[in-house]
Protein backbone atom coordinates (compact mmCIF):
# COMPACT_ATOMS: atom_id res chain seq x y z
CA UNK A 1 0.00 0.00 0.00
CA UNK A 2 2.90 2.34 0.75
CA UNK A 3 5.03 1.41 -2.27
CA UNK A 4 4.30 4.71 -4.00
CA UNK A 5 5.73 6.76 -1.11
CA UNK A 6 9.22 8.20 -1.44
CA UNK A 7 11.96 7.25 1.00
CA UNK A 8 11.49 10.59 2.75
CA UNK A 9 7.76 9.95 2.97
CA UNK A 10 8.32 6.55 4.55
CA UNK A 11 10.66 8.03 7.12
CA UNK A 12 8.08 10.71 7.92
CA UNK A 13 5.36 8.14 8.43
CA UNK A 14 7.64 5.89 10.46
CA UNK A 15 8.50 8.70 12.81
CA UNK A 16 5.06 10.30 13.12
CA UNK A 17 2.41 7.60 12.61
CA UNK A 18 1.85 5.01 15.34
CA UNK A 19 2.51 1.44 14.29
CA UNK A 20 -1.11 0.54 14.88
CA UNK A 21 -2.16 3.23 12.39
CA UNK A 22 0.63 2.87 9.82
CA UNK A 23 -0.81 2.67 6.32
CA UNK A 24 -4.09 4.24 7.35
CA UNK A 25 -5.65 5.73 4.23
CA UNK A 26 -6.98 8.87 5.87
CA UNK A 27 -3.64 9.65 7.52
CA UNK A 28 -1.86 9.28 4.21
CA UNK A 29 -4.35 11.63 2.59
CA UNK A 30 -3.83 14.23 5.30
CA UNK A 31 -0.07 13.84 4.98
CA UNK A 32 -0.11 14.34 1.24
CA UNK A 33 -2.15 17.49 1.46
CA UNK A 34 0.82 19.02 3.32
CA UNK A 35 3.34 18.12 0.59
CA UNK A 36 4.19 19.87 -2.67
CA UNK A 37 3.08 17.70 -5.54
CA UNK A 38 4.03 17.30 -9.17
CA UNK A 39 1.11 15.50 -10.78
CA UNK A 40 1.89 13.49 -13.91
CA UNK A 41 -0.84 12.04 -16.11
CA UNK A 42 0.52 9.36 -18.41
CA UNK A 43 -1.74 6.77 -20.06
CA UNK A 44 -0.80 4.28 -22.81
CA UNK A 45 -3.61 5.29 -25.16
CA UNK A 46 -2.36 8.88 -25.48
CA UNK A 47 0.91 10.02 -27.05
CA UNK A 48 1.58 12.85 -24.59
CA UNK A 49 1.80 13.20 -20.84
CA UNK A 50 1.06 16.22 -18.66
CA UNK A 51 3.18 17.56 -15.80
CA UNK A 52 1.52 19.93 -13.33
CA UNK A 53 2.89 21.67 -10.26
CA UNK A 54 2.77 25.01 -8.46
CA UNK A 55 5.86 27.28 -8.25
CA UNK A 56 5.83 30.58 -6.40
CA UNK A 57 2.05 30.57 -6.42
CA UNK A 58 1.82 30.05 -10.17
CA UNK A 59 0.29 26.94 -11.73
CA UNK A 60 2.66 25.24 -14.17
CA UNK A 61 1.31 22.70 -16.65
CA UNK A 62 3.25 21.15 -19.50
CA UNK A 63 2.26 18.78 -22.28
CA UNK A 64 5.17 16.65 -23.50
CA UNK A 65 5.62 13.65 -25.79
CA UNK A 66 5.87 10.39 -23.88
CA UNK A 67 8.79 9.30 -26.08
CA UNK A 68 10.73 12.55 -25.59
CA UNK A 69 13.96 12.39 -23.57
CA UNK A 70 13.63 13.55 -19.99
CA UNK A 71 16.43 16.09 -20.41
CA UNK A 72 14.40 18.04 -22.95
CA UNK A 73 11.37 18.14 -20.66
CA UNK A 74 13.45 19.35 -17.72
CA UNK A 75 15.10 21.99 -19.92
CA UNK A 76 11.67 23.18 -20.98
CA UNK A 77 10.65 23.54 -17.34
CA UNK A 78 13.82 25.56 -16.65
CA UNK A 79 13.27 27.80 -19.69
CA UNK A 80 9.64 28.48 -18.76
CA UNK A 81 10.76 29.55 -15.30
CA UNK A 82 13.40 31.89 -16.74
CA UNK A 83 10.82 33.43 -19.08
CA UNK A 84 8.46 33.93 -16.20
CA UNK A 85 11.13 35.59 -14.13
CA UNK A 86 12.10 37.76 -17.06
CA UNK A 87 8.54 39.00 -17.57
CA UNK A 88 8.22 39.79 -13.88
CA UNK A 89 11.46 41.77 -13.79
CA UNK A 90 10.97 43.54 -17.11
CA UNK A 91 8.10 45.58 -15.67
CA UNK A 92 10.37 46.76 -12.84
CA UNK A 93 13.41 47.71 -14.94
CA UNK A 94 14.49 51.27 -15.27
CA UNK A 95 14.58 52.62 -18.81
CA UNK A 96 18.37 52.80 -18.71
CA UNK A 97 18.91 49.23 -17.57
CA UNK A 98 20.39 46.74 -20.07
CA UNK A 99 17.74 44.68 -21.89
CA UNK A 100 19.82 41.61 -22.73
CA UNK A 101 20.74 40.55 -19.20
CA UNK A 102 20.44 36.77 -18.83
CA UNK A 103 18.78 35.13 -15.85
CA UNK A 104 20.81 32.39 -14.19
CA UNK A 105 19.54 28.94 -15.17
CA UNK A 106 17.35 27.20 -12.60
CA UNK A 107 18.59 23.70 -11.78
CA UNK A 108 15.83 21.21 -12.62
CA UNK A 109 16.46 17.53 -11.90
CA UNK A 110 14.50 14.36 -11.28
CA UNK A 111 15.40 11.74 -8.68
CA UNK A 112 13.99 8.29 -8.06
CA UNK A 113 14.81 6.20 -4.97
CA UNK A 114 17.49 8.77 -4.17
CA UNK A 115 19.23 8.34 -7.54
CA UNK A 116 19.52 10.92 -10.31
CA UNK A 117 17.39 9.99 -13.33
CA UNK A 118 19.45 10.18 -16.54
CA UNK A 119 18.47 12.81 -19.08
CA UNK A 120 18.29 10.26 -21.93
CA UNK A 121 15.49 8.29 -20.23
CA UNK A 122 12.18 8.73 -22.04
CA UNK A 123 9.42 10.62 -20.26
CA UNK A 124 7.04 7.68 -19.92
CA UNK A 125 9.71 5.72 -18.02
CA UNK A 126 11.27 8.60 -16.10
CA UNK A 127 8.25 10.13 -14.38
CA UNK A 128 7.55 7.35 -11.92
CA UNK A 129 5.24 7.52 -8.95
CA UNK A 130 7.29 8.51 -5.89
CA UNK A 131 10.06 10.25 -7.82
CA UNK A 132 11.17 13.68 -6.58
CA UNK A 133 11.36 16.72 -8.86
CA UNK A 134 13.89 19.39 -7.86
CA UNK A 135 13.22 22.87 -9.23
CA UNK A 136 15.86 25.13 -7.75
CA UNK A 137 15.35 24.92 -3.99
CA UNK A 138 11.83 23.53 -4.34
CA UNK A 139 11.09 19.81 -4.20
CA UNK A 140 8.00 18.02 -5.42
CA UNK A 141 6.83 14.47 -4.89
CA UNK A 142 5.79 13.05 -8.24
CA UNK A 143 2.36 11.43 -8.27
CA UNK A 144 1.73 9.51 -11.43
CA UNK A 145 -1.92 9.08 -12.34
CA UNK A 146 -3.32 9.91 -8.91
CA UNK A 147 -7.09 9.80 -8.36
CA UNK A 148 -8.46 12.92 -10.04
CA UNK A 149 -11.90 14.43 -10.53
CA UNK A 150 -12.45 15.12 -14.21
CA UNK A 151 -15.89 16.57 -13.49
CA UNK A 152 -17.05 18.17 -10.26
CA UNK A 153 -20.19 20.31 -10.17
CA UNK A 154 -22.96 21.22 -7.76
CA UNK A 155 -26.61 21.61 -8.84
CA UNK A 156 -28.12 25.04 -9.33
CA UNK A 157 -31.31 24.34 -7.36
CA UNK A 158 -30.99 23.93 -3.59
CA UNK A 159 -34.13 23.18 -1.59
CA UNK A 160 -34.34 22.64 2.15
CA UNK A 161 -35.20 19.03 2.86
CA UNK A 162 -34.15 17.80 -0.60
CA UNK A 163 -30.89 15.98 -1.45
CA UNK A 164 -28.00 17.93 -2.97
CA UNK A 165 -26.08 15.51 -5.18
CA UNK A 166 -22.78 16.60 -6.77
CA UNK A 167 -22.03 15.55 -10.32
CA UNK A 168 -18.69 13.79 -10.10
CA UNK A 169 -16.55 11.83 -12.54
CA UNK A 170 -13.25 10.38 -11.47
CA UNK A 171 -10.15 9.09 -13.23
CA UNK A 172 -7.77 6.59 -11.63
CA UNK A 173 -10.06 6.21 -8.64
CA UNK A 174 -13.45 5.14 -7.37
CA UNK A 175 -16.18 7.39 -6.02
CA UNK A 176 -16.76 4.98 -3.13
CA UNK A 177 -13.22 5.70 -1.94
CA UNK A 178 -13.57 9.48 -2.06
CA UNK A 179 -13.94 11.67 1.02
CA UNK A 180 -16.48 14.47 1.35
CA UNK A 181 -16.94 17.43 3.66
CA UNK A 182 -19.92 19.74 3.41
CA UNK A 183 -19.98 23.24 4.87
CA UNK A 184 -22.74 25.78 5.24
CA UNK A 185 -22.25 29.50 4.99
CA UNK A 186 -22.43 31.78 8.01
CA UNK A 187 -21.85 35.51 7.69
CA UNK A 188 -19.64 37.37 10.17
CA UNK A 189 -21.60 39.20 12.83
CA UNK A 190 -22.40 42.88 12.54
CA UNK A 191 -20.22 43.63 15.58
CA UNK A 192 -17.12 42.13 13.98
CA UNK A 193 -15.96 45.26 12.17
CA UNK A 194 -12.73 43.79 10.77
CA UNK A 195 -14.39 40.71 9.26
CA UNK A 196 -17.77 42.14 8.36
CA UNK A 197 -18.98 40.67 5.06
CA UNK A 198 -16.51 37.77 5.10
CA UNK A 199 -17.83 34.24 4.82
CA UNK A 200 -17.36 31.71 7.59
CA UNK A 201 -18.00 28.04 6.85
CA UNK A 202 -19.39 25.61 9.39
CA UNK A 203 -18.89 21.89 8.76
CA UNK A 204 -22.27 20.29 8.14
CA UNK A 205 -21.79 16.76 6.80
CA UNK A 206 -19.40 14.10 5.55
CA UNK A 207 -21.50 12.02 3.14
CA UNK A 208 -21.55 12.23 -0.63
CA UNK A 209 -25.12 13.55 -0.58
CA UNK A 210 -26.16 16.42 1.69
CA UNK A 211 -29.70 17.37 2.69
CA UNK A 212 -29.92 21.00 3.84
CA UNK A 213 -32.42 21.86 6.57
CA UNK A 214 -34.70 24.84 7.04
CA UNK A 215 -31.92 26.34 9.18
CA UNK A 216 -29.78 26.55 6.03
CA UNK A 217 -32.25 28.64 4.02
CA UNK A 218 -30.48 31.70 2.62
CA UNK A 219 -27.01 30.13 2.93
CA UNK A 220 -24.65 28.88 0.28
CA UNK A 221 -23.08 25.44 0.56
CA UNK A 222 -19.49 24.37 0.05
CA UNK A 223 -18.20 20.89 -0.71
CA UNK A 224 -14.60 19.79 -0.31
CA UNK A 225 -14.10 16.42 -1.94
CA UNK A 226 -10.93 14.34 -2.03
CA UNK A 227 -10.60 11.75 -4.83
CA UNK A 228 -9.29 8.36 -3.76
CA UNK A 229 -8.73 4.79 -4.90
CA UNK A 230 -8.58 3.06 -1.51
CA UNK A 231 -4.80 3.34 -1.32
CA UNK A 232 -3.99 6.97 -2.07
CA UNK A 233 -5.73 10.25 -2.52
CA UNK A 234 -5.59 13.04 -5.08
CA UNK A 235 -5.92 16.78 -4.89
CA UNK A 236 -8.89 18.24 -3.04
CA UNK A 237 -11.60 19.86 -5.11
CA UNK A 238 -13.56 22.73 -3.58
CA UNK A 239 -17.01 23.61 -4.88
CA UNK A 240 -19.28 26.44 -3.77
CA UNK A 241 -22.89 26.72 -4.83
CA UNK A 242 -23.87 29.64 -7.02
CA UNK A 243 -27.17 30.21 -5.25
CA UNK A 244 -28.43 29.76 -1.72
CA UNK A 245 -30.69 27.18 -0.14
CA UNK A 246 -34.35 28.02 -0.72
CA UNK A 247 -37.44 26.87 1.11
CA UNK A 248 -38.88 23.58 -0.12
CA UNK A 249 -42.53 23.07 -1.06
CA UNK A 250 -43.47 21.48 2.22
CA UNK A 251 -45.33 18.18 2.04
CA UNK A 252 -45.08 16.45 -1.34
CA UNK A 253 -47.37 13.84 -2.86
CA UNK A 254 -44.77 11.13 -2.38
CA UNK A 255 -43.95 11.75 1.28
CA UNK A 256 -46.63 9.38 2.62
CA UNK A 257 -45.60 6.75 0.07
CA UNK A 258 -42.06 6.77 1.45
CA UNK A 259 -43.39 5.40 4.74
CA UNK A 260 -43.94 2.10 2.91
CA UNK A 261 -40.46 2.07 1.34
CA UNK A 262 -38.12 3.26 4.07
CA UNK A 263 -35.98 0.12 3.80
CA UNK A 264 -34.40 -1.75 0.91
CA UNK A 265 -35.99 -5.13 0.23
CA UNK A 266 -34.19 -8.36 1.12
CA UNK A 267 -32.69 -10.71 -1.46
CA UNK A 268 -35.95 -12.60 -1.96
CA UNK A 269 -37.86 -9.52 -3.14
CA UNK A 270 -37.59 -6.83 -5.82
CA UNK A 271 -38.98 -3.33 -5.53
CA UNK A 272 -39.86 -1.94 -8.97
CA UNK A 273 -40.66 1.64 -9.99
CA UNK A 274 -42.08 2.79 -13.32
CA UNK A 275 -42.38 6.53 -13.84
CA UNK A 276 -42.90 8.98 -16.70
CA UNK A 277 -41.04 11.98 -15.26
CA UNK A 278 -42.18 14.54 -17.92
CA UNK A 279 -39.36 15.58 -20.22
CA UNK A 280 -38.20 19.16 -19.98
CA UNK A 281 -38.49 19.49 -23.76
CA UNK A 282 -42.25 19.11 -23.29
CA UNK A 283 -42.69 20.96 -19.99
CA UNK A 284 -41.12 24.17 -21.29
CA UNK A 285 -43.20 24.66 -24.43
CA UNK A 286 -45.75 27.46 -24.72
CA UNK A 287 -48.39 24.79 -25.25
CA UNK A 288 -47.53 23.23 -21.91
CA UNK A 289 -47.51 26.51 -20.02
CA UNK A 290 -50.70 27.96 -21.50
CA UNK A 291 -52.85 24.99 -22.55
CA UNK A 292 -51.74 21.70 -20.96
CA UNK A 293 -50.68 22.92 -17.51
CA UNK A 294 -51.93 26.50 -17.11
CA UNK A 295 -52.77 25.77 -13.47
CA UNK A 296 -49.13 24.96 -12.62
CA UNK A 297 -47.04 27.73 -11.05
CA UNK A 298 -44.36 28.61 -13.65
CA UNK A 299 -41.37 27.95 -11.37
CA UNK A 300 -42.70 24.45 -10.64
CA UNK A 301 -42.26 23.61 -14.34
CA UNK A 302 -38.59 24.63 -14.29
CA UNK A 303 -36.21 21.72 -14.76
CA UNK A 304 -33.98 22.35 -11.74
CA UNK A 305 -36.97 22.57 -9.42
CA UNK A 306 -38.61 19.41 -10.77
CA UNK A 307 -35.32 17.50 -10.69
CA UNK A 308 -34.93 18.28 -6.98
CA UNK A 309 -38.33 16.72 -6.35
CA UNK A 310 -37.71 13.74 -8.63
CA UNK A 311 -34.38 12.89 -6.99
CA UNK A 312 -35.93 12.98 -3.52
CA UNK A 313 -38.91 10.93 -4.68
CA UNK A 314 -36.83 8.24 -6.36
CA UNK A 315 -34.28 7.97 -3.56
CA UNK A 316 -37.05 7.57 -0.99
CA UNK A 317 -38.53 4.56 -2.76
CA UNK A 318 -35.36 2.50 -2.06
CA UNK A 319 -36.10 0.58 -5.23
CA UNK A 320 -34.15 -2.21 -6.88
CA UNK A 321 -35.24 -1.54 -10.47
CA UNK A 322 -36.38 1.84 -11.81
CA UNK A 323 -37.83 2.27 -15.30
CA UNK A 324 -38.21 5.90 -16.40
CA UNK A 325 -39.80 7.41 -19.47
CA UNK A 326 -39.44 10.89 -20.97
CA UNK A 327 -35.90 11.31 -19.71
CA UNK A 328 -34.03 14.21 -21.29
CA UNK A 329 -30.58 13.21 -22.51
CA UNK A 330 -28.86 15.85 -20.37
CA UNK A 331 -31.01 15.01 -17.37
CA UNK A 332 -29.84 11.40 -17.51
CA UNK A 333 -26.15 12.33 -17.72
CA UNK A 334 -25.99 15.46 -15.58
CA UNK A 335 -28.68 15.06 -12.95
CA UNK A 336 -30.27 11.65 -12.46
CA UNK A 337 -27.24 9.40 -12.92
CA UNK A 338 -24.94 11.34 -10.55
CA UNK A 339 -27.69 11.34 -7.91
CA UNK A 340 -28.78 7.73 -8.31
CA UNK A 341 -25.17 6.58 -8.47
CA UNK A 342 -24.73 8.06 -5.00
CA UNK A 343 -27.76 6.04 -3.86
CA UNK A 344 -26.33 2.78 -5.20
CA UNK A 345 -27.70 2.55 -8.75
CA UNK A 346 -26.20 1.98 -12.16
CA UNK A 347 -28.23 2.98 -15.19
CA UNK A 348 -28.54 2.68 -18.95
CA UNK A 349 -30.16 5.10 -21.38
CA UNK A 350 -31.75 4.80 -24.80
CA UNK A 351 -32.65 7.98 -26.62
CA UNK A 352 -35.47 8.11 -29.14
CA UNK A 353 -34.34 8.73 -32.68
CA UNK A 354 -34.92 12.36 -33.75
CA UNK A 355 -35.84 13.23 -30.14
CA UNK A 356 -34.07 14.77 -27.16
CA UNK A 357 -35.62 12.37 -24.64
CA UNK A 358 -35.75 8.65 -24.13
CA UNK A 359 -35.85 5.75 -21.70
CA UNK A 360 -33.70 5.05 -18.65
CA UNK A 361 -33.43 1.87 -16.62
CA UNK A 362 -31.61 1.86 -13.29
CA UNK A 363 -30.79 -1.15 -11.11
CA UNK A 364 -29.33 -1.51 -7.62
CA UNK A 365 -25.77 -2.66 -8.17
CA UNK A 366 -25.59 -4.49 -4.83
CA UNK A 367 -28.37 -6.83 -6.04
CA UNK A 368 -28.04 -7.04 -9.83
CA UNK A 369 -25.50 -7.29 -12.60
CA UNK A 370 -26.27 -6.14 -16.16
CA UNK A 371 -25.75 -9.05 -18.55
CA UNK A 372 -26.76 -7.49 -21.86
CA UNK A 373 -28.88 -4.89 -23.64
CA UNK A 374 -31.19 -5.43 -26.60
CA UNK A 375 -32.70 -2.00 -27.35
CA UNK A 376 -34.55 -1.43 -30.60
CA UNK A 377 -36.66 1.16 -32.37
CA UNK A 378 -39.95 -0.65 -32.98
CA UNK A 379 -40.56 0.72 -36.49
CA UNK A 380 -37.06 -0.31 -37.62
CA UNK A 381 -37.50 -3.79 -36.18
CA UNK A 382 -40.84 -4.14 -37.98
CA UNK A 383 -39.26 -3.24 -41.31
CA UNK A 384 -35.99 -5.14 -41.04
CA UNK A 385 -36.31 -8.16 -38.74
CA UNK A 386 -37.65 -11.32 -40.46
CA UNK A 387 -39.55 -12.34 -37.33
CA UNK A 388 -42.04 -9.55 -38.10
CA UNK A 389 -42.51 -10.43 -41.77
CA UNK A 390 -46.11 -11.62 -41.37
CA UNK A 391 -47.08 -8.57 -39.30
CA UNK A 392 -45.40 -6.23 -41.77
CA UNK A 393 -47.33 -7.80 -44.65
CA UNK A 394 -50.62 -7.21 -42.86
CA UNK A 395 -49.79 -3.64 -41.91
CA UNK A 396 -48.58 -2.93 -45.45
CA UNK A 397 -52.04 -3.74 -46.75
CA UNK A 398 -53.06 -0.32 -45.39
CA UNK A 399 -50.51 2.27 -46.60
CA UNK A 400 -51.93 4.99 -44.32
CA UNK A 401 -51.44 2.88 -41.21
CA UNK A 402 -48.03 1.66 -42.33
CA UNK A 403 -46.87 5.22 -42.91
CA UNK A 404 -47.97 6.28 -39.45
CA UNK A 405 -46.31 3.28 -37.80
CA UNK A 406 -42.95 3.60 -39.54
CA UNK A 407 -42.75 7.34 -38.84
CA UNK A 408 -42.82 6.75 -35.10
CA UNK A 409 -39.55 6.74 -33.14
CA UNK A 410 -41.03 4.64 -30.32
CA UNK A 411 -38.30 2.61 -28.65
CA UNK A 412 -38.12 -0.58 -26.62
CA UNK A 413 -35.35 -0.66 -24.02
CA UNK A 414 -34.39 -4.19 -22.98
CA UNK A 415 -31.90 -4.91 -20.17
CA UNK A 416 -31.18 -8.41 -18.91
CA UNK A 417 -30.22 -8.47 -15.23
CA UNK A 418 -28.81 -11.27 -13.10
CA UNK A 419 -29.32 -11.54 -9.36
CA UNK A 420 -25.99 -11.42 -7.54
CA UNK A 421 -27.09 -13.57 -4.59
CA UNK A 422 -28.55 -16.25 -6.89
CA UNK A 423 -27.07 -16.21 -10.44
CA UNK A 424 -29.74 -18.66 -11.60
CA UNK A 425 -32.32 -15.86 -11.33
CA UNK A 426 -32.42 -13.53 -14.32
CA UNK A 427 -34.87 -10.79 -15.24
CA UNK A 428 -35.46 -9.38 -18.70
CA UNK A 429 -36.44 -5.80 -17.91
CA UNK A 430 -38.35 -4.11 -20.75
CA UNK A 431 -39.16 -0.41 -20.70
CA UNK A 432 -41.15 1.54 -23.28
CA UNK A 433 -43.29 4.59 -23.99
CA UNK A 434 -45.89 3.87 -26.67
CA UNK A 435 -47.42 6.33 -29.16
CA UNK A 436 -49.30 9.09 -27.37
CA UNK A 437 -52.20 10.11 -29.64
CA UNK A 438 -55.72 9.47 -28.23
CA UNK A 439 -56.78 8.03 -31.59
CA UNK A 440 -53.62 5.95 -31.98
CA UNK A 441 -54.89 2.70 -30.50
CA UNK A 442 -54.25 0.86 -33.79
CA UNK A 443 -50.65 2.12 -33.93
CA UNK A 444 -50.05 1.08 -30.32
CA UNK A 445 -51.35 -2.41 -31.05
CA UNK A 446 -48.82 -2.82 -33.84
CA UNK A 447 -46.08 -1.44 -31.62
CA UNK A 448 -46.96 -3.80 -28.79
CA UNK A 449 -47.07 -6.77 -31.16
CA UNK A 450 -43.55 -5.94 -32.33
CA UNK A 451 -42.31 -5.46 -28.77
CA UNK A 452 -43.67 -8.78 -27.53
CA UNK A 453 -42.18 -10.65 -30.48
CA UNK A 454 -38.79 -9.01 -29.91
CA UNK A 455 -38.86 -9.92 -26.23
CA UNK A 456 -39.78 -13.50 -27.06
CA UNK A 457 -36.75 -13.70 -29.34
CA UNK A 458 -34.37 -12.27 -26.71
CA UNK A 459 -35.55 -14.66 -24.02
CA UNK A 460 -35.91 -17.86 -26.05
CA UNK A 461 -32.63 -17.46 -27.93
CA UNK A 462 -30.39 -15.99 -25.25
CA UNK A 463 -31.94 -16.30 -21.78
CA UNK A 464 -34.54 -19.09 -21.69
CA UNK A 465 -34.48 -19.07 -17.89
CA UNK A 466 -35.18 -15.33 -17.58
CA UNK A 467 -38.47 -13.89 -16.36
CA UNK A 468 -40.01 -10.90 -18.16
CA UNK A 469 -40.72 -7.63 -16.35
CA UNK A 470 -42.36 -5.14 -18.72
CA UNK A 471 -42.87 -1.56 -17.48
CA UNK A 472 -43.67 1.76 -19.04
CA UNK A 473 -46.11 4.38 -20.16
CA UNK A 474 -48.28 2.42 -22.56
CA UNK A 475 -50.71 5.29 -23.19
CA UNK A 476 -53.42 2.67 -22.93
CA UNK A 477 -56.33 2.43 -20.49
CA UNK A 478 -57.52 -0.91 -19.05
CA UNK A 479 -60.25 -1.04 -21.72
CA UNK A 480 -57.73 -0.73 -24.55
CA UNK A 481 -56.61 -3.38 -26.97
CA UNK A 482 -53.03 -3.12 -25.75
CA UNK A 483 -54.01 -3.92 -22.18
CA UNK A 484 -56.21 -6.82 -23.28
CA UNK A 485 -53.42 -8.21 -25.49
CA UNK A 486 -50.88 -8.13 -22.68
CA UNK A 487 -53.08 -9.28 -19.80
CA UNK A 488 -55.33 -11.79 -21.60
CA UNK A 489 -52.85 -13.18 -24.12
CA UNK A 490 -54.73 -12.47 -27.34
CA UNK A 491 -56.76 -9.82 -29.16
CA UNK A 492 -59.44 -10.47 -31.81
CA UNK A 493 -59.63 -8.60 -35.07
CA UNK A 494 -62.97 -7.17 -33.96
CA UNK A 495 -61.54 -5.06 -31.16
CA UNK A 496 -62.56 -1.39 -31.67
CA UNK A 497 -58.96 -0.15 -31.33
CA UNK A 498 -58.24 -1.40 -34.85
CA UNK A 499 -60.55 1.35 -36.08
CA UNK A 500 -59.44 3.94 -33.54
CA UNK A 501 -58.65 6.52 -36.25
CA UNK A 502 -61.48 5.73 -38.63
CA UNK A 503 -61.81 3.56 -41.75
CA UNK A 504 -58.78 5.05 -43.54
CA UNK A 505 -56.44 3.27 -41.14
CA UNK A 506 -58.56 0.18 -40.54
CA UNK A 507 -56.41 -2.95 -40.59
CA UNK A 508 -58.04 -5.60 -38.39
CA UNK A 509 -56.06 -8.69 -37.43
CA UNK A 510 -55.73 -11.20 -34.66
CA UNK A 511 -52.62 -10.83 -32.53
CA UNK A 512 -51.32 -12.85 -29.59
CA UNK A 513 -48.98 -12.53 -26.65
CA UNK A 514 -46.43 -15.34 -26.14
CA UNK A 515 -46.06 -14.46 -22.44
CA UNK A 516 -48.31 -14.87 -19.44
CA UNK A 517 -48.38 -11.44 -17.81
CA UNK A 518 -50.42 -9.59 -15.23
CA UNK A 519 -50.42 -6.01 -13.96
CA UNK A 520 -48.55 -5.92 -10.65
CA UNK A 521 -50.28 -2.69 -9.61
CA UNK A 522 -53.71 -3.66 -10.89
CA UNK A 523 -55.80 -1.02 -12.63
CA UNK A 524 -55.59 2.26 -10.67
CA UNK A 525 -58.23 4.90 -11.34
CA UNK A 526 -55.49 7.02 -12.89
CA UNK A 527 -51.72 7.27 -13.26
CA UNK A 528 -51.92 10.44 -15.35
CA UNK A 529 -53.89 13.46 -14.08
CA UNK A 530 -53.95 16.70 -16.06
CA UNK A 531 -56.53 19.43 -16.53
CA UNK A 532 -58.30 17.81 -19.45
CA UNK A 533 -57.76 14.10 -18.79
CA UNK A 534 -57.16 11.52 -16.12
CA UNK A 535 -56.77 7.80 -16.59
CA UNK A 536 -54.60 4.75 -16.06
CA UNK A 537 -51.86 4.66 -18.72
CA UNK A 538 -48.86 3.15 -16.89
CA UNK A 539 -48.25 -0.45 -15.87
CA UNK A 540 -45.73 -2.90 -14.46
CA UNK A 541 -46.38 -6.27 -16.09
CA UNK A 542 -44.84 -9.39 -14.55
CA UNK A 543 -45.00 -13.16 -14.91
CA UNK A 544 -47.25 -14.43 -12.07
CA UNK A 545 -45.77 -17.91 -12.41
CA UNK A 546 -42.36 -16.63 -11.28
CA UNK A 547 -43.12 -13.56 -9.19
CA UNK A 548 -45.88 -12.66 -6.79
CA UNK A 549 -46.95 -9.21 -5.61
CA UNK A 550 -46.04 -8.64 -1.98
CA UNK A 551 -47.27 -5.06 -1.81
CA UNK A 552 -48.33 -2.26 -4.11
CA UNK A 553 -47.33 1.09 -2.66
CA UNK A 554 -50.57 3.13 -2.41
CA UNK A 555 -50.89 6.02 -4.82
CA UNK A 556 -51.32 9.55 -3.46
CA UNK A 557 -54.86 10.35 -2.36
CA UNK A 558 -57.20 12.18 -4.71
CA UNK A 559 -57.05 15.16 -2.39
CA UNK A 560 -53.24 15.25 -2.61
CA UNK A 561 -53.37 15.06 -6.40
CA UNK A 562 -55.97 17.79 -6.79
CA UNK A 563 -54.72 20.21 -4.12
CA UNK A 564 -53.30 22.37 -6.92
CA UNK A 565 -56.04 21.30 -9.36
CA UNK A 566 -53.99 18.75 -11.32
CA UNK A 567 -50.45 17.59 -12.16
CA UNK A 568 -47.70 18.71 -12.31
CA UNK A 569 -47.69 21.02 -9.29
CA UNK A 570 -45.36 22.55 -6.73
CA UNK A 571 -45.56 19.28 -4.77
CA UNK A 572 -45.45 16.82 -7.68
CA UNK A 573 -42.86 17.02 -10.50
CA UNK A 574 -44.66 15.21 -13.33
CA UNK A 575 -48.07 14.83 -14.91
CA UNK A 576 -47.79 11.08 -14.22
CA UNK A 577 -47.68 9.19 -10.92
CA UNK A 578 -44.97 6.65 -10.20
CA UNK A 579 -46.02 3.03 -9.89
CA UNK A 580 -44.17 1.22 -7.08
CA UNK A 581 -44.53 -2.40 -6.04
CA UNK A 582 -42.66 -5.13 -4.19
CA UNK A 583 -42.41 -8.46 -5.98
CA UNK A 584 -41.20 -11.68 -4.38
CA UNK A 585 -39.65 -14.67 -6.10
CA UNK A 586 -41.82 -17.79 -5.90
Amino acid sequence: MLNYLTTASRLFLRNTVPISSRGNYNIICRFYRRMDRAVVRCVPWESKLTISFVLDGSNKQMLRDQTEELGKALARIANSIIKGQGKAKKSKKNKGAPTDAQEPATAVRLYYNGDFVAGDAINSDAWQDGAVLHVGDSKYTVERNPPTFTTAELPASLLAGFPVCPKLKIEFGDLKDCRFKWFKESKSGAGDEERRGETDWTEAGSERVFIPSNMDIGSKLKLTCTPGDGKRCGMDKELITIGTVEAGPGTCTFDNRHMYTNKVTDDTAIRVVSYNILADVYAQTDLSKTVLYPYCTPYALELDYRQSLIKKELSGYNADIICLQEVDKNVFADSLSPALDAFGFDGVFRIKEKQHEGLATYYRRSKFKLLSQHDIMLSEALKSDPIHEELLDRVSSNPALKEKVVQRSTTLQVSVLQCLNDPSKKICVANTHLYWHPKGGNVRLVQMSVALKQLQQVITQSYPDASLLFSGDFNSTPSSGVYQLVSQGALPSTHPDWSSNGPDELCPMEVSNPFQLSSACGEPAYTNYVGGFHGCLDYIFMDPRVLQVEQMIPLPSHQEITTCQALPSVSHPSDHIALVCDLRWK
